[in-house]
């Protein structure tokens, strides 16, 4: 599911830097990017980065590297799970300082969902701004096209 999120999170990107949007496209997938980073450092029993901003005003041009960098973080991460450490509390904090305890494995859930939702989020942003077409980031798609990795 990570590899596919890296696959719909590059198509977005494209899309957003061709329709040359600056708006809240970029806003939502900056957020869902940072997010991804805040959310490894829980599960890896970091706690929250220091000065970490969840709405990050970080441009489009920058988010092909993000991506990579978080993609390889997390199938680092992954690989080196056993099939009982997904069912491993994870204890954490939210920037608010509320304390939460959570599988690892709803955990996962959540970040890739986090992801489709402000993906979807994103494209529809992007419609309103007058792109006509949108790449298909649906799952079943990532799978038809042979990314089954």
């Amino acid at each position: 599911m990570f590899n596919y999120d890296r696959y719909a999170n590059l198509l977005i990107t494209e899309t957003i830097i061709k329709a040359n949007n600056t708006g809240k496209a970029v806003q939502l997938v900056a957020h869902l990017l940072s997010a991804q980073q805040v959310w490894l450092n829980r599960c890896k029993g970091k706690g929250n980065p220091v000065g970490v901003v969840l709405w990050p005003d970080w441009k489009a041009d920058t988010f092909e590297e993000l991506i990579e960098s978080n993609h390889r973080e997390w199938t680092n991460f992954l690989e080196y799970l056993s099939p009982d450490d997904f069912g491993r509390i994870i204890s954490y904090q939210n920037l608010r300082g509320d304390s939460f305890e959570d599988k690892l494995s709803d955990i996962l859930a959540h970040v890739i969902n986090h992801g489709t939702h402000h993906r979807a989020q994103a494209g529809q942003h992007l419609k309103l701004a007058g792109v006509e077409s949108l790449p298909m980031m649906d799952y079943i798609f990532y799978i038809r096209e042979g990314n089954n990795k």
